[in-house]
């Protein structure tokens, strides 16, 4: 990733508190980017809906802008109109000059999420910009950079994706002075399985099996991961569920940014990225910043 110069943030006028334009403004501060605030007027967002926020639209943007740009950063605002708000917001990105989207994100049920219109994940799917989803956390002053990669997908044979992670987040790592971490959940292959006195078939795995498959997956993340720098005490490679190593890696190394990848998919798993970020991201205690291969665009199912 270039160096970030222009960040478009969503403002979500149905919250009090705006993680995403608290994030926009650290990142501006440390990098000299200006600053995009957009809003949407959608169904959701009218008078008499649940909305938190009130005022004309425009306004609020501008009383957002006013502490940003009396610290120094270049802001401007937009106020559009549309349902739904993804498309909406893809729509308009067209014409901005921004290279980070940046978005508040909210917990939601797996049902709600799968059949639901829900904009996060209609974001992800689309977006073709890297998408910084921000929670209402609190960065390090050299914020803790993670890249969750995986060498053995089945949809990037190549491990394109993988290296564009890479790229991403040492990136953005350099350019916020910031450590820079990769992991891998792998599933161990090396079980063997024997009878016992007419019992049902039990594992056997020798440690040393065990070791050499160990090794052998965290030399395979060596090989990707080796030309971005990445200390070897900042390499976390494990026999693990990924929906449960990951969220529980990003906890115990402070992470403050996990760098994902998505994939585009056919038919009905459109609804279902079937990749990591979907089974993780909720659980995960830091900002997701999800990125897509270079080719992402063309392959969408849509």
């Amino acid at each position: 990733m270039d160096k970030i110069t222009d960040i478009l943030v969503i403002v979500d006028p149905l919250a009090r508190d705006q993680p995403a334009v608290a994030k926009a403004a650290a990142l501006a501060r440390s990098l000299g980017a200006a600053i995009e605030l957009l809003i949407c007027d959608t169904k959701r967002s009218r008078p008499g809906s649940d909305a938190l926020i009130a005022g004309p639209l425009d306004s609020i943007l501008e009383e957002m802008a006013e502490p940003l740009r009396d610290d120094g950063i270049d802001v401007t605002t937009h106020a559009i109109s549309g349902d739904p708000l993804h498309e909406a917001v893809i729509a308009w990105m067209r014409n901005s000059p921004a290279d980070l989207l940046i978005k508040d994100t909210h917990h939601h049920s797996f049902v709600r999420r799968a059949f639901v219109d829900h904009s996060d994940w209609h974001m992800i799917r689309a977006c073709p910009l890297p998408l910084l989803l921000a929670k209402p956390t609190i960065w390090d002053t050299r914020p803790v950079i993670m890249a969750a990669v995986d060498p053995g997908h089945a949809h990037d044979p190549s491990a394109g994706l993988d290296h564009h992670i890479l790229d991403v987040a040492a990136s953005l790592a350099k350019q916020l002075d910031a450590p820079l971490h990769a992991m891998h959940a792998y599933s161990t292959a090396t079980i063997a399985t024997a009878a016992v006195g007419g019992m049902p078939p039990i594992v056997v795995v020798s440690a040393e099996a065990l070791g050499a498959e160990h090794a052998l997956n965290r030399s395979r993340i060596r090989q990707i991961t080796d030309q971005y720098g990445i200390e070897d005490a900042n390499l976390h490679v494990d026999a693990a569920v990924p929906a449960e190593y990951l969220p529980r890696m990003a906890g115990e190394c402070h992470a403050d940014i996990v760098v994902m990848g998505a994939i585009a998919r056919s038919g009905l798993k459109r609804v279902f990225l079937g990749s990591t970020a979907e089974r993780v991201l909720e659980a995960l205690p830091c900002d997701v910043l999800v990125v897509k291969s270079p080719d992402f665009a063309h392959n969408l199912p849509f």
